[in-house]
């Protein structure tokens, strides 16, 4: 059985939507290397439909020339969580139906390897609280911006969390790096 492996942008006050708030700090390469190691060792991507629709355009057409990434996002059979997409146009792509803890933890079953998810905040709160995410990777850039879509609401779930691994970079931005604190 693989593991879920969760990777947001955030900001220091928790902001996960439409990080385009990324962009002036730059991409540090040693965060690609954190990023390639989590997708390295997945052999699916799990999405919601925002984070695919979001996704579909901007990866479907690179390549690796453009993008070491693109093979990855490209080529790895994709799973998309929603009650409304039909016909998913990205190819080695599925949707998967509305969120059911039951299907994904017989996907997690089924796939060889771990399972990708970047975004898709409403998702990772329902895998969250349903005990399903084994890896949580924040990458915390150093601005607030005040509203915005946050990964942890007013009424979420208590969760404890472990500390796994943490790395800061030139950019600014920090990785954190969390599982499930042992009861």
């Amino acid at each position: 059985m693989g593991a879920i492996l969760v990777h947001e942008f955030s900001t220091l006050d928790g902001v996960v939507e439409s990080p385009t708030w990324t962009f002036e700090f730059g991409f540090d390469p040693k965060m690609g290397e954190a990023i390639a190691e989590l997708t390295g060792r997945s052999g699916a991507i799990l999405l919601g439909r925002n984070t695919y629709e979001m996704f579909e355009p901007a990866w479907s057409t690179r390549t690796a020339e453009d993008d070491p990434g693109a093979p990855f996002f490209n080529d790895t059979q994709k799973y998309v969580v929603s009650s409304t997409l039909t016909e998913p146009a990205w190819r080695n792509s599925s949707v998967l139906g509305p969120y059911d803890p039951e299907v994904i933890g017989r996907l997690k079953a089924e796939v060889d390897g771990d399972i990708y998810v970047s975004g898709s905040a409403m998702l990772v709160r329902a895998l969250l609280a349903d005990g399903l995410v084994d890896e949580l990777h924040l990458f915390v850039f150093p601005l607030t911006i005040g509203p915005g879509n946050r990964l942890f609401l007013e009424d979420s779930k208590p969760l404890k969390l472990s500390l796994s691994a943490s790395d800061s970079y030139e950019n600014g931005a920090v990785h954190l790096a969390y599982k499930r604190a042992k009861a």
